[in-house]
């Protein structure tokens, strides 16, 4: 939203510089996006007259211009503009001007013809980026005056960000209130009086969607001169705004959209036939629109129509058979309030974003739309005449949005920003903002007014408060109070402290979009219950993701394109998938990897990164407060993306919940990785679970160790081996570590030979050889009797 400086003044009388307005703005929550300047001093640029034109006798395409600029004679300029015509007042740069980047004007011939001076577009001053023809002045124009001087130039200009809960600032009297209640300034709006009918042109309404359109109003203006040209200062503002003038009609009703924030369409009302009718679009119904596409509506598009036909796609655009054109003399303005509800989306449905609908997708006054009419009308008037009618209104009170009081207690007011603010500043700052209060013992209740869509509960008004009377003036203090024990980690708590694991492990956190497109996810043969999406931004965001994979490895080729070598990615995030009744989302954590297994260094030599460095890193993010006891890995059943022997699935409770290992070489070479990679995804909320372990002292007494090693199948995880032994010898085992692992001469074919430490210790006593040795014989003889392992060394093996 731009918002030109002086149209601002106009409306609130603050002495405070344009800099100091921006901060205050910032601060209010009004993001300054650019402070911008338009135009300059531009010496040497006046108000001229073309007083008479020809056609230049060596090209088709320039005139030879007969100007007046205020000095006591004619000046001859060669002008190639499309409206160049005698009669109309325009900028001239005189010999010796120079103009925004740079250029100086000389006397110069064109075609062999002397030119003294330029005639310029308003891209060639600075002030907009049309370049179609000349800039047209109002005739009011003093000829010879600095063109600075009678434009306002230069002008500075506030490119707000605003909010989407902020619509009531999509206008200049809305941001006319926000700056008079941060400088306790007096807000003058412009008077608009009710324009008195002069001819009888009633117009029929019908509501046949009253919850979607409670409020519509029109009027018929006729005689209207709808070639008229749009007042000079109107299309000032229009442009500074950002919007570029079209037509009279069309230029009247983006201002007051402007200046109020109520959007208005004009009909040709010798187009219209019978009532207007709101309603909602039949089945295959279609409407041309005046971008001049035709386009296909459905039951979920509200409709404004007449007793034939649909005359615009209600909030969005209006359409081409009863659009206005230049030959128009009966005009039939509305003005409508509209449910957000019934708008959001619909634009986007048909490709388009504009202004009305930007608007009420946020939610516009209900009470402006016979303001804004009359505004409009006093517009048309003034610039093309006219006879208007009387202000047609229906209107359903039952469905038009209420404002319900708030109770605001003071007491809370102070605890949540932490300082007492008087009374009577609260007051103010409320009265300002347009919200009626009543004082009650404890407080206010506080009804907000009917363009505050945003505020409904008691914390919304004391966000009111504080931003107005200032973040800044808000003192910054110590917590006081003592500190309790936590009742455990929150989610959102555990979720922090995986990101500040990774990011410890040399991860960095990726953020990518949940659209992908359909052959990224056939590539990895993810696109199974994708769900596609109505609307796509475009063919590389048609489908919602199943799987965070694809789009991470993604960035990771784009890392190694720009010479990254070695790569550490993570990502949480969520899959989508489709369900019997309603979409899936499923919490998933994801990390990819590639290239060495630590950083270049002296110390240390290098070394590719591998199946167990990923492992690794997983089971740190299992320290951070997981029960490690319930997690697994199994090597079976792995996904068409997993390498068969670098890869394992992660379970827990013996369900799995994810992958973990190298890209499969099939897919690694389709995605064109010149490196091998490893990845992991899995479920996040096994991983969110707290280990609901109770504190206990550690041991006063010494701990012992004993080491076994055994032979079994090549076949047999560890994790199996070591969950036997954890159940054979009991609460006494303090840990298992294993420290070896042999295959080969000395060992049977199809065997492996593993080395695993006892740690043992009790909290009762010091244990006694005989302890471990009768945990040590527990140990063997449940190895020996669930896998048939045997010790190293039985039956003859060296």
């Amino acid at each position: 939203m731009k918002i030109p400086e002086q149209w601002l003044r106009e409306q609130v009388a603050v002495d405070a510089p344009a800099e100091e307005i921006a901060r205050r703005f910032d601060l209010a929550g009004l993001e300054v996006e650019a402070l911008e300047t338009v135009g300059g001093p531009l010496p040497g640029v006046v108000v001229a007259r073309i007083a008479a034109c020809e056609r230049h006798p060596q090209a088709d395409r320039l005139q030879l211009c007969q100007v007046d600029a205020g000095q006591g004679e004619m000046l001859q300029i060669v002008c190639g503009a499309p409206n160049a015509r005698p009669g109309i007042k325009v900028p001239l740069a005189t010999l010796g001007a120079e103009l925004p980047g740079g250029m100086v004007i000389k006397p110069a011939k064109l075609r062999g013809i002397e030119s003294r001076g330029m005639l310029c577009s308003a891209r060639e001053l600075g002030i907009a980026d049309d370049a179609s023809g000349l800039l047209e002045l109002d005739d009011e124009a003093p000829v010879g005056t600095p063109l600075a001087e009678w434009l306002g130039l230069p002008e500075r200009v506030f490119d707000l960000g605003l909010t989407p809960n902020r619509g009531d600032c999509l206008s200049l009297r809305g941001v006319g209130r926000e700056v008079a209640a941060a400088f306790d300034a007096q807000l003058t709006l412009p008077p608009v009086e009710p324009v008195t009918a002069e001819v009888d042109a009633p117009v029929e309404i019908e509501l046949g969607a009253a919850a979607d359109c409670p409020r519509y109003c029109a009027r018929v203006i006729r005689g209207v001169d709808a070639s008229a040209p749009s007042p000079g200062w109107l299309r000032r503002r229009l442009r500074r705004a950002g919007l570029r003038p079209l037509s009279l009609l069309v230029d009247v009703t983006n201002y007051v959209m402007l200046e109020l924030g109520q959007p208005l369409h004009a009909f040709d009302a010798a187009a219209v036939r019978g009532p207007i009718r709101v309603r909602r679009a039949g089945d295959g119904e279609t409407l041309k629109l005046l971008d001049e596409r035709e386009v296909a509506l459905g039951p979920r598009f509200l409709l404004i129509a007449d007793r034939e036909r649909a005359l615009a796609v209600a909030g969005v655009m209006g359409g081409w058979h009863s659009r206005v054109t230049p030959g128009t003399t009966d005009v039939l303005l509305e003005a409508a309030h509209f449910a957000p509800a019934a708008i959001v989306g619909r634009a986007r449905a048909l490709g388009l974003h504009t202004e009305a609908s930007h608007r009420f997708e946020r939610g516009v006054d209900p009470e402006l739309p016979r303001l804004a009419l009359e505004r409009a009308t006093r517009l048309v008037l003034d610039a093309a005449g006219g006879r208007p009618g009387r202000v047609c209104e229906a209107v359903s009170a039952d469905d038009l949005p209420r404002r319900e009081p708030v109770p605001l207690r003071r007491a809370r007011v102070a605890r949540v920003l932490g300082l007492a603010i008087d009374d009577a500043q609260i007051e103010r700052i409320l009265r300002a903002l347009g919200m009626t209060q009543q004082v009650t013992p404890d407080g206010w209740h506080v009804t907000p007014p009917s363009w505050r869509f945003d505020v409904a509960i008691e914390d919304d008004l004391i966000e009111e408060v504080a931003r107005i009377h200032g973040y800044d003036a808000i003192p910054t203090r110590l917590q006081g109070g003592a500190i309790g024990i936590g009742a455990g980690v929150t989610p959102s708590e555990r979720r922090m402290r995986l990101r500040e694991q990774l990011a410890a492990r040399d991860y960095h956190e990726a953020v990518n979009y949940s659209f992908v497109p359909e052959r990224l996810l056939q590539t990895w043969q993810a696109a199974e219950g994708a769900l596609p999406l109505a609307n796509p931004l475009s063919g590389d965001f048609a489908l919602m993701r199943t799987s965070l994979l694809p789009g991470l490895v993604q960035t990771l080729v784009a890392n190694q394109r720009r010479q990254r070598a070695r790569v550490r990615l993570f990502e949480l995030g969520r899959s989508y998938h489709g369900g019997a009744d309603a979409p899936v989302e499923v919490d998933r954590l994801a990390l990819v990897a590639c290239g060495n297994a630590e950083a270049e260094q002296w110390g240390e030599p290098a070394r590719p990164l591998d199946f167990h460095d990923l492992k690794g890193d997983l089971e740190s993010l299992l320290g951070c407060g997981a029960a490690r006891a319930r997690w697994r890995f199994d090597a079976t059943g792995l996904p068409s993306w997993a390498h068969p022997g670098r890869a394992a699935r992660v379970l827990c409770d013996g369900r799995a919940v994810g992958t973990m290992g190298a890209l499969h070489p099939r897919l690694a070479a389709t995605l064109d990785l010149d490196a091998p990679v490893y990845a992991l995804e899995m479920e996040l909320a096994p991983l969110l679970q707290q280990d609901q372990r109770s504190l206990r002292p550690a041991s006063r007494f010494p701990s012992l160790r004993r080491d076994i090693a055994i032979e079994v199948d090549a076949g047999v995880a560890w994790a199996q081996l070591r969950d036997c032994v954890r159940a054979a010898v009991g609460e006494r085992l303090a840990e298992v570590r294993l420290f070896d692992l042999y295959s080969g001469r000395g060992v049977d074919a199809g065997r492996k030979s593993l080395a695993m430490g006892l740690i043992l210790q009790d909290d009762s006593r010091t244990l006694l050889d005989e302890d471990a040795d009768r945990a040590v014989a527990l140990a063997v003889t449940a190895l020996k009797h669930d896998f048939e392992a045997r010790l190293r060394g039985e039956h003859g093996a060296d």
